[in-house]
């Protein structure tokens, strides 16, 4: 490969939560001595960045002002093309393009928009943790529709239920998850056609989290929700953001497309209402630096890592560890794994199956806060040698 997806980095130390933050309340434990820390829990990845985006930031701060500006037009041309070339899109202007600080606020400022506080909302569980600590922080109820597992182990959305939880509870917003997290669901334009039409049916307005949607699976393909309908592209606001796909949560920014002259001006207005919601001009250069030709292929080469990564994780599950199932993720880097079966039949509480991992350095995450009730979230973004460490270390220690 033309990128770096095998050198192990050491974070220590170097502004990663992934490994800094360890035996802190509310995250993960600290190995015990003798063990060194393979980060899988947090959504960030342990490979560096495409080359382009240093050495952009880098040439921006060769210049020694940083006053206030606004964005460049290269800035939007960039996002243009990106959703041009990756995801079919057509018709994007500049206009369209709003900015947020991250997608969670982004969201909140579209729902501030479409809801009055006390509203419900709903989501599909299981849930991205993000989206219920920010809801219920702002004075949202959420509603859950469950997704179901067919007879091939696919999570699909069951349409009659969304339909009967939007009419029995007034709800008027929806949060939908493309590709989904935790599950990992890639969805089909059907699928998006149908849940579309059920919120068109009900004047329910979508917010679209697509901030997964470069990392799909090889044979796997983004639809992205306002490209199903006219209907589609006037009520719903699609978040993306370079950060998960270029691992640059730490520099901070995302964006929104929306299409509604309307909506766009209102959630513009809701967002500016804090004063706090500015970007800033390194992450606008990891933007432009990221959407380079060489971004292209980065992201190229490391869907062949992840998927690649995925195949190994699952074939050593479903042959080492027993009880445990799970779905194949067709889109995002994370695995859902579900213990129920492993902790039945060895009388293990899922406090006790996570924290031996943590034990032995497999810092994965507690799956139960994404209403997975014996589920564990693995974060498989890093070199395939640790992946093969930690799960060596799983079925040695754990399992």
């Amino acid at each position: 490969m033309k990128y770096d997806f095998t050198s192990v980095m050491d974070r220590h130390g170097m502004d990663a939560l992934a490994v800094d933050a360890l035996g802190n309340p509310g995250v993960p434990g600290a190995p015990k001595e003798g063990f060194d820390a393979i980060p899988m829990w947090v959504a960030d990845m342990n490979f560096p960045t495409v080359p382009t985006i240093p050495q952009t930031i880098i040439e921006r701060t060769k210049h020694p002002a940083y006053g206030y500006f606004n964005p460049r037009e290269e800035y939007y041309n960039a996002i243009i093309k990106w959703q041009e070339t990756r995801n079919g899109v057509k018709g994007l202007e500049a206009k369209h393009i709003g900015y947020s600080n991250g997608v969670l606020g982004g969201v909140i400022s579209a729902l501030n928009v479409f809801c009055s506080k006390g509203d419900k909302v709903l989501l599909h569980s299981p849930t991205y943790v993000g989206f219920t600590g920010s809801l219920t922080n702002n004075g949202y109820d959420i509603v859950h529709s469950p997704l179901v597992k067919d007879a091939q182990g696919i999570w699909r959305m069951d349409y009659e239920d969304m339909e009967k939880r939007i009419v029995d509870n007034s709800i008027h917003a929806a949060v939908f998850c493309s590709p989904h997290n935790p599950c990992g669901r890639v969805w089909e334009r059907d699928e998006i056609e149908k849940a579309m039409e059920i919120f068109k049916k009900h004047n329910v307005y979508v917010v679209s989290d697509e901030i997964w949607s470069d990392i799909i699976m090889l044979g796997h393909k983004h639809i992205p929700t306002q490209s199903v309908s006219e209907d589609a592209r006037q009520r719903t606001v699609a978040m993306y953001a370079p950060s998960k796909t270029f691992n640059l949560a730490g520099l901070v920014g995302s964006y929104q497309i929306i299409y509604n002259d309307w909506i766009r001006d209102r959630v513009a207005k809701e967002s500016s209402l804090s004063h706090y919601n500015s970007m800033n001009v390194l992450s606008m250069h990891a933007l432009i630096g990221a959407y380079q030709p060489e971004g292209y292929e980065w992201v190229d080469e490391l869907r062949e890592v992840i998927t690649g990564n995925v195949d190994y994780a699952i074939s050593f599950i479903e042959e080492h560890f027993e009880g445990v199932t799970l779905s194949r993720p067709q889109g995002t880097y994370m695995l859902f794994i579900d213990c129920e079966g492993w902790c039945k039949k060895h009388g293990k509480t899922m406090d006790e199956l996570i924290r031996a991992g943590w034990d032995v350095g497999v810092i994965w995450q507690d799956g139960r806060p994404f209403h997975g009730e014996y589920s564990i979230r693995i974060n498989l973004a890093l070199p395939l040698s640790r992946v093969k460490e930690a799960f060596a270390r799983l079925e040695k220690y754990v399992f």
